[in-house]
């Protein structure tokens, strides 16, 4: 801990201030109930691209692989500790092909995924109690595993899955960055479809986008009223009169609500990952929303107010997934810090990993060796506590800490199939477990 002491001069009289302190980490707000050199070690390369995670009673890990064939179905894995891979269901693959994300069980055992393609579905599959060895649906060996039926549909950018403990399953339009949050009931249905809109769905609220869109066609042309955030790969940062009107190009990040995660309590927590933030919604016993909402006229009525903003923090910017522990800790897959940040339940902000710089490149991308690759993470998505185990997705995106991805142990941007992600677990136990889910 550093100290300054300052003189103050006041009225002609010079106080000497001691212990005016500047922190240089945040070990004063640690938790110690928290890992403090974390490390983590690679359970699991995959063919294709994945970014949700799951597990089971038994230990063993789930997620979804985007096959980039889209003649073939998209395989469910279940991947043991030892980092054996068996598919166990399938999800359909149709044009611009799947791109599955959230997944996780229902209380009956059954998984459910994301997938944003066209214009969102939530499937739902019983995965096989065996599984086949290869990730191709046309192999023979693969006849009898099932494919997944939609259980939700017109959800666009559907990304994280949280079920509640009605058993209503809850998810957030993603990389839309509308900040749309809908409740599908236990039977499924259908949410934004043009011709039957919101059967067995409701948009429950918004999360407050990161621009709107008020009176285009009357403004002069003037769509989008807000904030721009970048997330850049490594260089030089040029900044000219048209540039800004370029922002796919340049990297802006609107995803406002990604993760999922509800208390014992029945309150929600949404990962945002625009604002490096996590939302709290409080609801009554009767599953009503509490958190105000309406409070700017710019906005849809029913977004909620700034004030159920839980935290804020650059620890947090690119939270993904979230996943909570008994104690009521967050846990925050940063992607774009390629880091591991934990949230308290009273908003201490805590980082117990992050990719140390790699002192060849001066970047977070990669390790010095080869062997040290297996050591770090490449943009970390979607964590998921298997007990007091921490494990965590990855996809390796090419942004911020994780540019350029071409380096390290996965290639996601690859033209061809080869190792395009990985899970990694954390090597040290946890002292709170995961909370149990479904919540009850």
């Amino acid at each position: 801990m550093n100290v300054k002491v300052i003189a103050v001069l006041l009225a002609g009289t010079s106080i000497s201030v001691a212990s005016i302190a500047t922190r240089a980490d945040n070990d004063h707000d640690r938790d110690s109930s928290l890992p403090r050199n974390a490390t983590f070690t690679t359970r699991a390369i995959t063919p294709f691209a994945i970014e949700g995670l799951t597990g089971d009673a038994a230990g063993k890990l789930y997620t979804t692989g985007r096959q980039t064939d889209v003649s073939k179905k998209c395989p469910i894995w279940r991947i043991s500790a030892d980092g054996l891979r068996v598919t166990v269901a399938f999800i359909p693959n149709t044009p611009p092909g799947c791109n599955p994300s959230g997944i996780t069980f229902d209380g009956s055992g059954d998984l459910y995924v994301a997938d944003a393609a066209g214009a969102g579905v939530v499937w739902r599959a019983t995965p096989d109690a065996t599984g086949c060895a290869p990730d191709d649906s046309a192999n023979p060996a693969c006849a009898t595993i099932p494919t997944a039926t939609a259980f939700a549909t017109g959800v666009p950018g559907t990304n994280g899955l949280a079920f509640d403990r009605d058993g209503n399953l809850w998810t957030g339009d993603g990389t839309t960055g509308v900040g749309r949050v809908w409740k599908v009931d236990r039977a499924g249905g259908v949410c934004e479809s043009s011709t039957t809109p919101f059967v067995g769905c409701v948009e429950a609220f918004r999360i407050q986008a990161m621009a709107n869109v008020v009176n285009p066609a009357t403004s002069g042309g003037v769509a989008n009223v807000g904030r721009d955030i970048r997330a850049l790969p490594p260089g030089t940062i040029t900044v000219t009169p048209t540039s800004r009107n370029a922002s796919n190009a340049l990297g802006s990040q609107p995803l406002v609500a990604n993760g999922l995660a509800f208390t014992p309590d029945g309150d929600l927590y949404v990962a945002d990952t625009a604002r490096g933030a996590i939302w709290k919604v409080e609801f009554d016993r009767h599953g009503n929303i509490q958190s105000r909402t309406g409070c700017d006229k710019t906005f849809s009525s029913n977004t909620l107010c700034l004030d159920a903003v839980f935290v804020a923090h650059p620890y947090v910017e690119g939270t993904d997934g979230i996943a909570l522990d008994r104690d009521g800790n967050i846990w925050n897959a940063t992607n774009e810090r390629n880091a591991i940040v934990v949230v308290g339940k009273k908003g201490g902000v805590t980082e117990v990993f992050r990719n140390p710089v790699n002192a060849t490149t001066g970047l977070r991308n990669s390790a010095e060796t080869a062997a040290g690759n297996s050591r770090i993470l490449e943009f970390p998505t979607s964590p998921f506590l298997l007990g007091k185990k921490f494990c965590v997705s990855q996809s390796d995106g090419d942004r911020r800490d994780n540019s350029p991805r071409a380096a390290g142990e996965v290639n996601g941007g690859a033209p061809v199939p080869g190792a395009r992600g990985k899970i990694s677990c954390m090597d040290q136990e946890l002292e709170s477990p995961g909370l149990r889910l479904p919540v009850r």
